[in-house]
């Protein structure tokens, strides 16, 4: 059974930086698709960046500030996050998809989430 938990979030101000980690326990398929989404208030869950062991993804606004790895021995998923812009608060998931796939990670369908991390950013 995969149980996923975020950790990390917190409050910055614009320029600041967050690592956020997810706990993969359970989820065995290291090489295929792991995925950061984010809900801000009263809009929809978006994906933000996701890896596999065909490369990295990410959605056009975190490009070139937002990094996505994969510790394998301890199974930890992270979000390395810099530069953020008030635009980057929100509620941050960590994500596995239902079937494993290994490409094309932003736009595969992910039914395993974790509780989600808060990260507020101030202007």
């Amino acid at each position: 059974q995969v149980q996923l938990k975020e950790s990390g979030g917190g409050s910055v101000q614009a320029g600041g930086s967050l690592r956020l980690s997810c706990d993969l326990s359970g989820y065995k398929y290291t090489r295929d698709c792991m995925a950061w989404f984010r809900q801000a208030a009263g809009k929809q869950r978006e994906g933000v960046a996701a890896i596999s062991e065909a490369g990295t993804y990410y959605t056009e606004s975190v490009k070139g500030r937002f990094t996505v790895s994969h510790d394998i021995a301890k199974n930890l998923l992270y979000l390395q996050m810099n530069d953020l812009k008030p635009e980057d608060t929100g509620m941050y998931y960590c994500a596995t998809p239902s079937i494993p796939y290994m490409s094309q990670c932003l736009t595969r369908e992910y039914n395993s989430w974790g509780q989600g991390t808060q990260v507020t950013v101030s202007s």
